[in-house]
This record gives structure tokens, sequence and C-alpha cells, in this order.
């Protein structure tokens, strides 16, 4: 690894399934075939990484790894948030253990495709979807919970490092916890007004219309990362989100390019000043439309592809990434907390 303010791409998919979306209440059922067709989707993508030297972080809810509820339930923690909106709490939500269901909340399998994929990192997305800054849970709660997700990930030979908190809900007093339990980075929020992460206050319309609005560049800004800014202790790293990868819409084709050609100066541009861009998904968002979502990948990895011949641009996981900006401190000016 270099020892430079090198260009980087960090990528990272929030894996997740039904327990990302299962509190929406009757709009589930319209996603179940972005959901289903993820086991398309995560081979598709790992095809395509392996093809252009891609690396990227999987951040993966604990309950995934397991075969069955069985499973599920053994590992399930003994100090659980007691959310103030019921709906929240995945506990007793295990399916009824037919197939179908079990393919909306076990992929133990995919997580081996992953983890035998070169260059792919198996993060954390905590154990059950936690919500870090919902009414009713505890900082002991999350404890409890990340010890359930590190523990069923070793059972499976995998060490996690890389945390990715669910609906990005960053509680910075729980920020110690992750050091404790082997964790060198987390992903951090986007910055903008837009990106306010208070469950309250989120999906605000106006909040909504500017993320919309931010995938094809209004308000401008290339949402470049500097090496400075990773820093929150010597042992860990906000590896800050730049930009989410809106999946393909067809009612929206007519801006696909400008979309596309956002991220790809973005890229450009993290490469020509040594700087990070870390664009993040959910596997099941290539669910539906997967040609033309791998169609948009390719055209991504194809200019990290040419910014690596022609600036050394490099590829990292969220936890290469922390380990790099260790590596370089030295050479640059004292790290700076930064959320």
């Amino acid at each position: 690894m270099r020892t430079t303010k090198t260009g980087t791409l960090v990528l990272s998919l929030d894996f997740e399934l039904l327990w990302g979306v299962r509190d929406r209440g009757t709009a589930v059922q319209g996603y179940r075939e972005n959901l289903l067709g993820a086991r398309r989707a995560v081979p598709a993508m790992l095809k395509l990484m392996r093809e252009y030297d891609i690396a990227a972080t999987w951040a993966t809810v604990g309950l995934l790894f397991a075969h069955s509820k069985e499973e599920a339930k053994r590992y399930a923690p003994a100090v659980r948030p007691q959310y103030l909106r019921r709906e929240l709490d995945p506990y007793g939500d295990w399916g009824d253990g037919s197939a179908v269901e079990d393919q909306l909340r076990y992929a133990p399998h995919l997580i081996t495709q992953i983890a035998e994929t070169p260059r792919q990192e198996i993060g954390c997305h905590t154990f059950s979807h936690y919500y870090c800054l919902e009414p009713g849970q505890t900082k002991d709660a999350f404890r409890a919970d990340l010890e359930s997700a590190v523990l069923i990930a070793e059972r499976r030979g995998l060490k996690l490092r890389s945390v990715v908190f669910p609906r990005n809900q960053v509680n910075p007093s729980y920020q110690d916890i992750l050091p404790d339990l082997g964790f060198t980075s987390y992903r951090g929020i986007e910055q903008g007004w837009m990106f306010n992460t208070d469950p309250a206050k989120r999906n605000a319309l106006w909040r909504r219309a500017g993320r919309l609005l931010n995938q094809y560049g209004f308000p401008a800004g290339q949402h470049l990362i500097s090496w400075e800014s990773l820093s929150v202790t010597q042992e860990l790293a906000n590896v800050r989100g730049s930009l989410f990868l809106r999946p393909y819409s067809p009612r929206l084709r007519g801006l696909e390019n400008v979309r596309t050609t956002r991220i790809k100066n973005a890229i450009r541009l993290a490469a020509a000043s040594g700087q990070l861009f870390h664009l993040w998904w959910h596997p099941h968002n290539f669910g539906r439309n997967l040609t033309e979502n791998i169609s948009v990948l390719r055209a991504i990895f194809e200019t990290v592809a040419e910014c690596r011949e022609r600036w050394g641009f490099q590829s990292l996981t969220m936890a290469q990434t922390a380990a790099h900006a260790v590596s370089i401190a030295p050479a640059i000016p004292a790290l700076q907390a930064s959320d």
C-alpha cells in the first residue's frame, strides 16, 4: 500500500435484505422483488469487481449470517433495545421457516461468496439493524448488539473491522465502544443540510427533495474527502460517505447520463487531487433493473481504470483506508477529530 495521499475510491454496501426495511409496513410487500433480486445482484456485482480489481466493504447485518431462525435466535443478545416505536423491533419477526421467507432474512451462502472474492471486506451493519438514535435504545443494548455481530462473524472465521450505522444514525456517544470490539473505521454521514439523520427530521419532504437533487449535482459539489479529516482517534477513523449510488429508475432514465457523469467527474477529481470519494448503496438496490444498474457500475469502474492508469488511483476497503490514514499520518498535519 502506498504511503502518500493517493486518490482513492472507497465503496461500501449496506447488506441488510428484509432487516433494513421490515419496519416500513405495507410498502415492504412491493419491495420483495428487490430483496429477492439481491441474490442475483450480489454475484453480478462481485463478478464486476473481480474483473476491474475493485475493493469494497460489505457492511452486513449479523442476522444474515444465520442459516435459519433457530440459529439467529441462538446469537441474539440478551440485552435488547426497547424502541418506543415497536415496529422497529426485529425480534419476533423471524419468518415462518419457508424457503422464500428465509431468503428475505438469511444469506450465509452469499456472505461466503463475498468473503471468497478477492479484495472484499465483510464489515458490520450491526447484528439486528440497530437504530442508534431512536428513543428507547441504550448504549448497553448497542454494545450487546455489536458483540452478537462480532461473535456470529467469528464463528464463520471472519473478523469485523468496519461499521456502517443503519440509516446512518451515527451516535457520537457510542464511538468509544467500537475500538473496544476491534473496529477501526465507521462510515460517517455525508455533508450537507439534506443529510440530517435525526429520525424525526430525516424524511421531511424538503430534505428528501434535497437528497434527490444532490444525485444530479444540485447543489454543486464533488463531496470529496481529505485524508486529514479521517481520524477520530488514533484507533478509529471516520471514513464518511460522499454519495449514495441511486439505483436506475425508468422514470428518470433521461437523467441517467447526468447522474453517471457526476460520479465519474468526482472520481477523476479525487484521483487528480489525492483525495477520497466514498460511494455507497444497498445490494438490494440492484435487485430490480439489474442490467441497467450493472451497466452504470461498469461505466464507473471504467473511469476508475482510467484514473488508475493516469494518476495511480487506488481502490480500498474501509478498513484499508483507516490503516492507510494511520500509515501516512506523519506526512500530513495533525489529525483533527471529525464526525
